[in-house]
């Protein structure tokens, strides 16, 4: 989006627009960024950026995965059309070698970016007792967390919250877990702690957990 159609959008329907580019892709870099940063610290916008999500998900279904493209013959055969070999010494040789490794750097660099996704992070909270998991992965290159929950829902009044405890030992609340599979957007490390406790409808009145802790574990590589 450009920076001429920020000055002209402004308000509630800029930013459900600015959602929607984000999860499309339509961003730029910075751009991006900014959106990604910006849901990391506003609810409200990290709420429009999770509507996109959940309206847009059944469209990945109609397409079909593919392999990253073999760009390597179609350079060589731009750089180096096809000439009598007789024409060429020994020198050529060097050169052309030279210039072919120019070439596949200069590829790398363009197409690296589109692959460069850091490792995905997972974690599996168990409550043995009530047959209760959550099973939660994280996409460190979106930071966007999906959490899938099996068992019993909690009981009318009351839902189930999600907690990451970093190195301070304090609990931060990620968000309340609604249905069988709950989607948000955080900023995490491998080796917090991931925890649910159940809370009253809506999430705990304090910044802390005030209900028991059902289940926690360590978020690991995937």
């Amino acid at each position: 989006m450009s920076d001429q159609d920020t000055h002209v959008l402004s308000g509630p329907d800029s930013d459900d627009l600015l959602a929607a580019e984000y999860v499309l892709g339509l961003l730029d870099g910075p751009d991006w960024l900014a959106a990604r940063d910006r849901a990391l610290v506003d609810q409200a916008f990290a709420a429009r950026v999770q509507d996109w999500e959940h309206r847009l998900a059944p469209l990945n279904a109609e397409f079909v995965e593919l392999p990253a493209p073999d760009l390597l013959a179609a350079i060589e055969a731009r750089i180096f059309p096809a000439r009598p070999a007789r024409r060429f010494g020994f020198g050529w040789g060097i050169a052309a070698g030279l210039a072919l490794a120019a070439s596949v750097f200069v590829a790398v660099a363009l197409f690296a970016p589109q692959f460069s996704r850091e490792p995905a992070l997972q974690a599996d909270l168990v409550d043995e007792a009530q047959t209760l998991t959550f099973q939660i992965s994280y996409d460190r290159s979106a930071a966007a967390l999906s959490v899938v929950a099996t068992g019993p829902e909690p009981d009318e009044g009351q839902d189930y919250e999600l907690w990451v405890i970093d190195e301070t030992g304090v609990p931060r609340s990620l968000g309340v877990l609604t249905g069988a599979q709950t989607r948000l957007t955080a900023a995490l490390e491998p080796g917090q702690t991931l925890a649910v406790s159940l809370e009253p409808a809506g999430g705990s009145p304090e910044p802390t957990p005030t209900g028991p802790v059902l289940a926690a574990a360590p978020l690991t590589d995937a």
